[in-house]
């Protein structure tokens, strides 16, 4: 039996724009909010700070809780190399504490490429995951209420 992934990501907005990490696979660019797994011994909130620092090159402030939400791999779009794949994903509000120091990061995930503000007035045209995130925005903020989303990518 695997265990499953716990896992801390930052909600970062500003003005009408949302950060996100820039990713390339097969099919081509695609984008993930920052954040990553969560070590043995670490908080989420400790985790999270990590995660940003190694891949935004920004410490954060960790705020409220976004949602929660789960990815079982086997459901969705990277079945095929995701199939026994499960995370458990907390998803914060947080604010860059140095946004001047974005995109130097020391250590970035395996595919990413990069990191870019994504424009919340075209956001329906990103290939952003988990691609249910882009109906939780209004023109200016991301709006729903906290909640558990369930297994969606």
């Amino acid at each position: 039996m695997r265990a499953i992934r716990t896992a801390a990501r930052a909600l970062i907005v500003d003005q009408a724009r949302v950060l996100a990490i820039k990713m390339r696979d097969a099919s081509g660019v695609f984008y993930i909010l920052p954040g990553g797994g969560q070590r043995h011994g670490e908080t989420l909130e400790q985790g999270l700070a990590r995660e940003c620092a190694e891949e935004v090159g920004s410490a954060i402030e960790v705020g409220e809780l976004a949602y929660v939400r789960e990815y079982i791999g086997r459901n969705h779009d990277f079945c095929a190399d995701h199939r026994h794949f499960h995370q458990l994903e907390v998803v914060f509000r947080c604010r860059l504490k140095e946004p001047e120091r974005i995109g130097q990061g020391i250590e970035m995930d395996k595919k990413q490429i990069g990191v870019e503000w994504l424009s919340l007035d075209t956001l329906s045209t990103a290939r952003l995951y988990p691609q249910v995130l882009k109906t939780a925005f209004s023109e200016r903020d991301f709006e729903l209420a906290v909640g558990y989303w369930g297994d969606v990518n």
